[in-house]
């Protein structure tokens, strides 16, 4: 075997490693460098650096509006304020209330409230409250949709974020799947590569 045909076998272990590196460095350029470099007369920055104020405005406007609106919010505020469960316990403090604290501050009363007339004053509270509280709630949820912008919030927090604190972020929960494209790049380099081979050796 030739050395020209040794460097030949070799070449599929080369592109393997060129596709590695190609993938490793477009993962590295996606953050690096942090601030615009003069590379041959061309102004090089990572991409979520160059584009974090754009990446800031769109989440913001994603997220206002499909993840967590103010009117879901307040939405889940009326209903959690006017669950069944918890007007059973308003009933119960109700009527435990008027038997305890009203009968006793007032004993004269004890004569007119029967059982049956306690039901009906402690559901006659209770459907007052319950009112009171889809109101108050709704009430609450609009001033809330009102004041809070939450796209407002989430670009401004985003807008500020440091660079290393968005590589973090990105690197914390997408690690594998950098790793993976990385692996994948060496494959389909060490495939091309045998190709490569094969086509020489056909010839």
């Amino acid at each position: 075997m030739t050395e020209n045909s040794s460097l030949l076998f070799l070449l599929p272990l080369i592109a393997a490693l060129i596709g590695w590196a190609t993938n490793y460095l477009a993962i590295k350029m996606l953050f690096h460098p942090r601030e615009p470099k003069k590379i041959l007369g061309l102004s090089i920055q990572g991409v979520f650096p160059k584009r974090q104020n754009q990446i800031a405005e769109k989440l913001g406007t994603l997220v206002a509006n499909e993840l967590f609106s103010m009117k879901d919010i307040g939405q889940r505020i009326e209903e959690l304020s006017t669950q069944p469960e918890a007007m059973e316990e308003v009933g119960k403090r109700i009527e435990k209330t008027i038997r305890g604290k009203l009968i006793s501050a007032f004993p004269m009363l004890s004569m007119f409230l029967s059982d049956d007339m306690i039901e009906k004053v402690t559901n006659l509270f209770k459907g007052e409250l319950e009112d009171f509280m889809k109101a108050s709630a709704s009430g609450l949820a609009l001033k809330m949709e009102e004041s809070i912008d939450v796209e407002a919030l989430v670009r401004e927090k985003v807008s500020t974020f440091s660079s290393d604190k968005v590589e973090e972020l990105l690197i914390g929960f997408m690690e594998q799947e950098f790793r993976f494209i990385e692996k994948i790049g060496a494959v389909l380099g060490f495939f091309i590569g045998c190709v490569q081979v094969a086509l020489v050796l056909a010839i």
